[in-house]
């Protein structure tokens, strides 16, 4: 399986509505709920009025599409990660899956997922 770097840094942040959002961005994703509008957005794009934001992480796709019949995709790499002390912040979309890790940890943990034979491109 290959994973794909994402080449910028990225940013998790709560905006006060989606309006705060320029959908014109190059990479974004955003979640609304009953409590909160999060933002995921590389951190130059991250809106001036954040509610609240936390910058430093960095990001790698699985690349291809992924059917949903697929299981076990997601745990398999959060798991390695996690034996390995590193946290993350995953985003799923139609076609993949999206795995954030803190900037420090980013070279390291993939390493080990390269060690455990996934291909990084």
């Amino acid at each position: 399986m290959e994973l794909k770097k994402l080449d910028y840094d990225l940013t998790i942040c709560k905006v006060a509505s989606g309006l705060d959002v320029d959908l014109n961005q190059e990479f974004y994703f955003i979640a609304k709920t009953d409590e909160e509008y999060s933002l995921v957005c590389i951190t130059e794009d991250t809106p001036a009025g954040a509610i609240e934001r936390e910058d430093g992480w960095k990001g790698f796709r699985i690349q291809g599409v992924l059917d949903f019949s697929l299981i076990g995709i997601l745990s398999g790499l959060s798991s390695i990660l996690a034996a390995n002390g590193i946290g993350i912040f995953a985003v799923s979309t139609f076609n993949t899956d999206y795995i954030l890790v803190k900037k420090e940890n980013f070279n390291r943990a993939l390493k080990v997922l390269e060690s455990a034979g996934y291909k990084i491109i």
